[in-house]
Parts: structure tokens; sequence; C-alpha cells
């Protein structure tokens, strides 16, 4: 008999995606569902990146250098630049969307046996690529009480042993929504030169943050050597299906140790370097439009939410994303139940166990995480169905303090 590896059954699989069957075979009922489950943005890709595309006089899709296209590398050292990140093209490899980026990082900074710490709960397909890669991932517990704010560093300390080689931070988080402070993004460097670590920055939403500043990794003076940056246009431009990324470092042997893996997958997309390329040249006044289109829409799922007896969810500050505590026995019964066995007026909501994004067994199994990519009048109509789910689910679990802080 044939067996898989131990890597394919250690291989986690989606929280977002494994209810997908259910949600399915509810639509085959005729049951309409409202999908919060996702980050997939409804906001309509820029037509002019696009039209980019349509319109590029091309006789042969060829290879691109292995780095990526150096007119696409050059136009992001000026996107770059207008956030506040000062790199030149030869520190910049395209890469196939964000995922691959975050491969290069592990690939390439991390051998078989060492260990990430990442504050969770963590975009869960960082488990992925760690198992992929061999690396441990050590978690580190932030709270939904203060808003999943950076644990504290002391809590890091104890974490690191000598197989720790990185940190992976997300700002603005997915999937909290948290944006990191200049105070908490300092503590992080000052920990990462104490202890000489990498310091990995997923910052794929950098352009959607609504409540205070937003502050790169890149920004850090005296931590140039120690941080990876890993971005994608697939949230910023609404463009999930280019998968379009980058890895970037200042790091000349990192760079050169990345480049080789880039080297071993040939090139990046084509077609989406041409719209790549074709997004820089979008006015900066782009993305007002989005970004207040998001913020109308976190400021009514967060008080549609903190309306409902029992349910807390504290104010993302950025991203398109949130994790509200339920009074549930168990998220993922509760999102299953919800496809199998509710509806309210022939609708239901698709949700994402929190189970799935925090590394520490246990924790997260009175949360979910809800992606506010749909319309005003669809998040008006999905806490609708999920107001009424709640009173339903035999599972209801509320206690009176609990109870106190709804009634407050």
């Amino acid at each position: 008999m044939l067996n898989i590896s131990q890597r394919g059954k250690q291989m986690p699989p989606s929280p977002i995606r494994k209810l997908v069957p259910f949600a399915e075979a509810a639509k085959k009922k005729g049951i309409k569902v409202y999908h919060l489950n996702i980050g997939q943005p409804d906001i309509e890709t820029p037509p002019a990146i696009l039209d980019a595309v349509r319109h590029a006089d091309i006789k042969v899709l060829e290879y691109s250098h292995s780095a990526g296209n150096e007119s696409y590398r050059r136009k992001l050292v000026q996107y770059y630049k207008k956030v506040g990140i000062d790199v030149s093209h030869e520190q910049i490899i395209i890469t196939t969307g964000g995922s691959e980026a975050i491969m290069f990082g592990f690939f390439t900074c991390l051998n078989p046996g060492d260990e990430v710490i990442i504050p969770e709960p963590f975009y869960a397909n960082y488990n992925g690529f760690a198992c992929a890669a061999g690396v441990n991932v050590v978690p580190i517990t932030a709270h939904i009480e203060n808003g999943f704010g950076l644990p504290p560093i002391t809590e890091f300390e104890k974490a690191i042993s000598t197989k720790t080689k990185a940190i992976i931070i997300c700002s603005p988080n997915n999937p909290t929504g948290y944006l990191y402070s200049r105070e908490e993004m300092q503590a992080l460097k000052e920990i990462c030169i104490k202890y000489n670590l990498y310091l990995f920055s997923d910052e794929a939403y950098r352009e959607f943050g609504y409540d205070g500043d937003y502050v790169s990794a890149m920004h850090l003076k005296g931590l140039e050597e120690h941080v990876v940056l890993m971005d994608t246009i697939s949230k910023r431009y609404s463009a999930c299906g280019a998968r379009l990324g980058a890895f970037v470092t200042k790091n000349k042997a990192v760079y050169d140790a990345a480049m080789k893996f880039a080297q071993a997958r040939l090139s990046p997309p084509g077609l989406a370097q041409i719209m790549g390329e074709a997004a820089v040249d979008l006015p900066s006044s782009y993305f007002d439009e989005p970004k207040a289109e998001y913020l109308s829409r976190r400021n009514l799922l967060v008080s549609k939410l903190n309306a409902m007896p029992g349910v807390f969810c504290p104010i993302p500050g950025g991203a398109f994303y949130a994790i509200a505590r339920l009074p549930i026995d168990d998220c993922d019964k509760f999102c299953q139940w919800l496809l199998e066995d509710f509806s309210y007026n022939n609708q239901t909501v698709m949700l994402a166990p929190a189970t799935g994004f925090y590394g520490t067994p246990g924790l997260g199994k009175n949360e979910v995480r809800l992606a506010y990519v749909l319309t005003l009048q669809s998040i008006n109509a999905a806490m609708d169905c999920l107001e009424k789910a709640l009173e339903q689910y035999p599972g209801r679990v509320i206690t009176e303090k609990a109870e106190a802080l709804t009634a407050k």
C-alpha cells in the first residue's frame, strides 16, 4: 500500500475553505449564503489595470526575469517611496502572490526544526507554510478583551529558545484587524535586535488603516538587516486572482538565497506584472473610496454584533476583518450548523471558525472571524440572520458575566 508523507498528513486544512461543501449544499437547496468567511473583496478591480492587460501588445508570453520584470520592480520602488519605504529594485523579488513571499521567507531564513514566534490568532496559512518548510510555530496569545493588541514583550522572551529564528507579524492584521502602534513596532524592533531574530512583516492591508498610523517594519531604523517584507496586490487593488506579490529585503544574503528559490520556480505571473505596473500609476486618491466603504462596513458590522445579546466584538483598526466572541459552545459546530440546519427567510451566513487561527489547542472555540467584504445591505441582512441563529442554536451558552457586559 502506498503512503503519503508525514508532511502531507500534518498539513492543516484551511479553516476558511473547509466548510465550502456545506455552503454549496445549502445553495443547492435554494438558500442564499452570505459569505463573510473569506477575504475576497467585492470592490471592483480598477478597470485601468485590466485594460493594461487587454491592450498589451504581446506576441509571445515569455518567462520574465526570476525576480520579476525590471520595469515592474522599478515601478514598485516608486510605490514604496510613497509609503515611506526606501528600497531599490534590486531588493525586490516579485512572487506568485503574497503566499510565495511567505514561503521564500521560511525557506531562506529558517532550517527544519527551527521556531518562529507568531502572535495568535494569526493568518491560518502561516501554519501551512511552516509545515511545508518543517518549521515549528510558537504562538503567543493576544486577547480579545484589549482588541488583540501585541502581547507583552515578556511573553515573547519566555518563548524564545535556541531554535527561535524569527517573529511574524501582520499589520493591519488578518484575522483580527488590529493595527500595531508605533510603540508596539518599536518593541518588536528591540527584541529582534536583542535576540538576533528576523522580523517577517506581512503588509497586505497597509492601505486600509482606520484608527492610527500605518507603521511598516521597514520604517524601523537600525533593523534593516532583520526585516523581510511580504506583500501582495491582492487586497490593495481587489485583484486576488492575479496572484502577484513581493518579497522585499535589504539583507543581501537573504535576497541572494531567496533568488535561488525564485529561479527554481522560474518566474512570477507575466500578465499580472502588467497589471501591477499599471496599478502603480493609479492616483493616490484611488484608495479613498474603497477605504471609506470598508470603514462604513466595519462600523455597521461591529455595531450590529455588539447589539446582540452575549456577543462582543472589538473595533478593528484596519484591514477588513473582525473577530467576535459569541455565546456558543463550539464555533466549528456552529459554523457548520449555520449551513446545514439553519436558515432565516431562506438565507444564512457563512463564517470562519476562529479555532483555525490559533496555534494553541482549545483557544478560539467561542469566536468567529468575519470579513466585511459585502455591501452594507448584505451585511445588514447577514447580521439579521446571525442574530436569529444565535437565538435558535442548540449549543448556545450564556453566562451571567456575558449578560452583564451586554447590558452595559
